[in-house]
């Protein structure tokens, strides 16, 4: 295959390669680097016995992220307060929606679990169970050998099912929690958000260092009520709450005078308290909020006519 047509097609491959390096690193904007980065070595390096341009792009791409990811690490480790991935309004795959394993790898709570994984582990347990490469293909993209594959997998898996939610969340409970949740940030009291909270319930607020958020988890419905109650309450008005789709899930969108300020993921508990939230993920970091925010732009969503907050 000749540099032109290995050009055309990873122009045609970007956003799968996007989608993948997304899920690999949590990050829209260090993916668009990554695939950045490894378009500029396949250009570097000509190749010309390319049999599959995406299978090839798609190998260059994970190494890049892999790599990526190792040089990550300091700076993860120096992370100010809890690290949160970045949110996006839909997935750069084509048709993702329709894939039901590629749209639950989206959530961010699937995102919060790959954290635990290596950077190799994740990149096999990705690249095999999400996007469905051989253990062949995956053995070439990491240069290691199948059963080597096959065992980061399982190691992978096993890590993953640890933590990952045992149940199926019905679309309809996980709607009515977003709508409630809106609703008791409209009204700003304590009662409605100790209503909505399982016991046990937490909290997990990413200011990334740059504004004011909570540096450990807030554990407990009580603690975490008077918390949003309390912070609600600095924010200046008015403000809005609009419900908008989030890494493939229902979630809430605060605005500020029209421009995005935090986004909050709510998701339900199990058994008893399946009709109350069991965990709030919201990113308040700014540098993690200019690629969502810029998508609901776009799109329109950050109108002033519905979901105000009263003065």
């Amino acid at each position: 295959m000749n540099t032109d047509a290995l050009a055309r097609a990873a122009v045609e491959a970007r956003p799968h390669l996007l989608s993948v390096a997304y899920r690999m690193l949590g990050s829209m904007s260090d993916a668009e680097d990554v695939v950045q980065d490894a378009l500029v070595k396949v250009r570097r390096a000509e190749p010309t016995d390319v049999d599959s341009p995406v299978a090839y792009l798609t190998a260059v791409t994970t190494r890049t992220a892999i790599d990526h990811l190792r040089s990550a690490r300091v700076r993860r480790e120096a992370y100010v307060g809890p690290w949160l991935p970045e949110p996006v309004l839909e997935d750069p795959e084509p048709d993702a929606a329709s894939h039901a394993l590629l749209a639950d790898s989206l959530s961010m709570a699937f995102l919060v679990v790959l954290e635990a994984l290596g950077p190799e582990e994740r990149a096999v347990l990705l690249l095999h169970d999400v996007f469905g490469y051989s253990h062949a293909e995956v053995a070439t993209v990491l240069g290691r050998t199948e059963a080597g594959c096959r065992q980061l997998l399982r190691r992978a898996r096993q890590r993953i099912e640890e933590d990952r939610p045992r149940f199926e969340v019905d679309p309809r409970r996980r709607d009515d929690l977003v709508r409630r949740f809106q609703a008791a940030c409209q009204g700003g009291d304590l009662d409605p958000f100790l209503a909505l909270l399982t016991d046990d319930a937490v909290l997990v607020t990413d200011g990334g260092g740059e504004v004011k958020a909570a540096r450990l988890p807030i554990r407990g419905s009580v603690r975490i009520a008077g918390f949003l109650v309390n912070v609600l309450a600095r924010w200046r008005a008015p403000h809005e709450y609009r419900i908008v789709s989030l890494n493939g899930t229902p979630a809430l969108a605060m605005l500020g005078g029209g421009r995005l300020i935090a986004a909050a993921v709510v998701e339900p508990g199990q058994g008893d308290g399946a009709e109350r939230v069991a965990a709030i993920r919201m990113v308040r970091s700014p540098a993690k909020l200019v690629h969502v925010r810029a998508q609901i732009e776009a799109a329109g969503l950050n109108g002033e006519d519905q979901g105000q907050n009263p003065d």
